[in-house]
């Protein structure tokens, strides 16, 4: 059984990206409707609300946003914080939203499932409830590879427990008991993604031999599920639905090698090594990004710039340094640099990150306009507003293109303080994305169970 699981964990790097019934394999076919993409991008260590308010805001809007009192504002009007200058281009598509809550999901130093669940979750499989919104979305614009999660793993703490090139539970989930795998360095997922179209002679040798072992696993396992009960039933049998699912992907995949070859990523050769700073990482880790959606192999991608655990490396301005994150959270100056410091230079890396996404999604031609008309990337903490998070406030930075169908672009977007009338949760969030896009859920997402007012269904002025 050991073996097994080693195959699954190591060799096949697929699990994060199953469930295929696609129909995106034929979306050269459909071009007058393209499918929507999204794309989350989340970080570690908080996202302090204040670092999110324009500079040129007038004193009433100051007033209002320290009382957490609602108001719009128009980001045409008003200058980004300059750690946002990478996306001053993007403006027209962007919106900064402050006031959601997240008290319903585990907050503090490491979130897991959380911040995309809306529910608590550690690293138990069982504290997984449901799947996460990304999975939902990816229900509703479905895909070869269904969804696709990379991550710039800690080597301290959290999800990966050190294994930071390797493939290990990501921050999203399938369904119940279900965690998702991330992809955590440009070379394991070049190897793993993009093996079925390899023009190595060893990748293709590989990949036939796991073809048929994963033919043999699949049948086995779904024999073992049989004679057992409960949980114990409920966890081989997602092995066996894995390995199947696998197999399905591997086929449609297969199908649109052509289509694939025309969009792997030509990486340079620094990010390919063994050893990489986090920045080169993180570089590659988008080229992979923007080849799944380009290519059509995705719809939806997840990615964790980082974590709390995360070893930054290559920061501009100190790229001598080894920035432990935590530390920053405690206030700590690093190489001279103080710690507010170094949060802008980590969130204007992620920036320059989400910059050449939508740059570059916005240089492809779709149906009449660009790829980026039919995307939407949202940018949040995976752990709330600070370092020792209480879930009080979850901001977020939205790039949406213009067939998106939530209207809250070219603002900033305050939402009434926690408990005030009119609050809204990540739930609240979640619910109104899914609902625009297809699933009429009543309500995503747990509740918090100490706030006093209504905390059902979706934003509605949001669409």
């Amino acid at each position: 059984m050991n073996t097994r699981r080693e195959f699954l964990s190591q060799s096949l790097a697929g699990i994060g990206a199953l469930s295929l019934a696609s129909q995106s394999v034929f979306a050269d076919t459909i071009a007058s409707k393209p499918p929507m993409r999204f794309i989350f991008m989340h970080k570690g260590n908080g996202l302090l609300p204040e670092s999110l308010v324009p500079p040129t805001f007038n004193k009433q809007q100051l007033e209002a946003e320290k009382r957490k009192d609602a108001f719009v504002a128009d980001l045409d009007d008003h200058d980004l914080p300059e750690w946002m200058s990478p996306l001053a281009a993007h403006k027209q598509n962007m919106t900064i939203l402050q006031g959601l809550s997240g008290k319903m999901c585990t907050t503090g130093h490491h979130t897991w499932c959380s911040s995309l669940g809306a529910y608590k979750a550690n690293e138990r499989l069982s504290s997984i409830k449901w799947a996460t919104v990304d999975f939902e979305l990816a229900d509703l614009f479905p895909s070869p590879f269904y969804h696709i999660e990379l991550a710039c793993f800690p080597s301290e703490g959290g999800n990966s427990r050190g294994n930071i090139d390797g493939i290990e539970k990501g921050f999203s989930a399938r369904g119940p008991q279900q965690p998702n795998y991330a992809f955590g360095s440009p070379k394991i997922a070049m190897q793993e993604l993009f093996k079925s179209v390899s023009a190595d002679q060893d990748a293709r040798t590989r990949y036939e031999l796991e073809r048929k072992v994963l033919q043999f696993l699949s049948n086995d396992e779904s024999s073992l599920a049989g004679p057992l009960h409960g949980i114990e039933q409920r966890k081989v049998a997602n092995y066996a639905d894995a390995l199947n699912d696998i197999r399905q992907r591997n086929g449609r995949v297969e199908a649109m090698g052509d289509i694939i070859r025309k969009h792997i990523p030509q990486l340079d050769a620094k990010y390919l090594a063994d050893k990489l700073s986090t920045v080169d990482r993180q570089s590659g880790l988008v080229e992979v990004l923007l080849s799944t959606l380009i290519s059509g192999m995705t719809n939806v991608v997840a990615f964790t710039a980082d974590e709390l655990g995360t070893r930054y490396t290559g920061l501009p301005g100190i790229e001598g340094e080894s920035v432990n994150l935590h530390d920053v959270g405690h206030g700590k100056s690093i190489g001279g640099v103080e710690a507010l410091d170094i949060r802008d230079k980590v969130r204007n890396q992620h920036m320059t990150l989400i910059d050449r996404i939508a740059t570059r999604l916005k240089s492809v031609p779709e149906a009449g306009g660009t790829m980026f008309d039919n995307t939407m990337l949202f940018y949040l903490p995976n752990n709330g507003e600070t370092h020792h998070s209480k879930g009080s406030e979850w901001p977020f930075v939205v790039l949406a293109g213009k067939n998106a169908k939530l209207d809250i672009s070219r603002r900033y977007i305050r939402l009434p303080g926690y408990d005030q009338q009119g609050h809204k949760t990540l739930g609240n969030f979640y619910t109104t994305i899914l609902n625009a896009y297809g699933n009429p859920i009543d309500h995503y997402g747990a509740m918090d169970v100490a706030l006093s007012i209504d905390q059902k269904g979706p934003i509605v002025h949001f669409l």
